[in-house]
């Protein structure tokens, strides 16, 4: 039988030296493999851990609950949010009452970039919206997070060098294996009827697309808020409002078909 993955995660009601030890040395009892172990709060621990049987969780989780020193918060099949939390070293921010909603501030970038690469490993339709102020670092995320995924992005509009607006796509250009990237303003306030004509196409390939500003792409388009499988607000400080109010329209326009809007590495 494959041994299976498990996440355990236990918060430290008294920290004493030792303790972590404690908790090694029972999963070794159980025969139960520590393949990574992070601090995932001030006061909580994570592990990814790997065993043969279920039977050795049940015993597992029976053995802790006994312990005063620590209270188990959770004991399932890892989520990325668990592999991501134990990799980074932090959980990522998700919205209480809107579930694919997450959030993430500026210096969190490395975790957001890894959260993204992940999802655009992920073979099928898959529709991500980005919010965030003029120069968080939305664009910079997503071509970063093509590259640790492997795959090559493509600016179907865009404001990163200069505004971008794609009218056609050449052959190789609609592969699923692309991740393609919107710009909800761009698109929504300069695009023609032929652009977003081509916006719609890509909608409907099994793909990943990237929109930004997505609460400006659904006011001025036939899709909604629901259509988007995850959304992602970046922001500079957890206090800071996210409005559209002084969005410059940038001077640099680009009705050009292709060439210089799309990138990739070779691994």
């Amino acid at each position: 039988m494959a041994k299976q993955e498990w996440y355990l995660e236990y918060e430290i009601q008294l920290n004493r030296p030792g303790l972590l030890g404690d908790v090694s040395s029972l999963l070794g009892m159980l025969s139960i493999n520590i393949i990574t172990i992070n601090g995932v709060d001030d006061s909580r621990r994570g592990l990814l851990v790997k065993c043969d049987s279920l039977e050795q969780i049940k015993r597992l989780e029976s053995i802790l609950n006994t312990m005063d020193n620590i209270t188990v918060t959770k004991l399932r099949k890892p989520k990325l949010r668990d592999r991501l939390a134990v990799r980074h070293g932090r959980y990522i921010q998700r919205d209480a009452d809107d579930k694919k909603t997450f959030r993430f501030v500026r210096d969190e970038l490395g975790l957001l970039i890894d959260f993204l690469a992940e999802l655009f490993k992920q073979e099928g339709h898959k529709l991500i919206g980005i919010r965030g102020m003029p120069r968080v670092g939305k664009t910079e995320s997503i071509v970063a997070s093509s590259v640790c995924a492997n795959k090559r992005w493509l600016f179907v509009s865009s404001t990163l060098l200069k505004q971008t607006i794609r009218s056609q796509l050449i052959a190789d250009e609609y592969s699923i294996d692309n991740v393609f990237i919107v710009d909800g303003i761009v698109s929504t306030r300069r695009g023609s009827e032929k652009h977003l004509q081509l916006v719609r196409e890509i909608m409907r390939l099994s793909a990943t697309k990237v929109v930004e500003h997505p609460d400006i792409f659904v006011q001025n388009t036939e899709y909604t808020l629901d259509d988007f499988d995850y959304i992602i607000e970046l922001r500079n400080d957890p206090n800071e409002e996210i409005t559209y109010n002084d969005v410059e329209e940038p001077q640099m326009f680009d009705q050009s078909g292709f060439s210089g809007l799309s990138g990739g590495f070779d691994f």
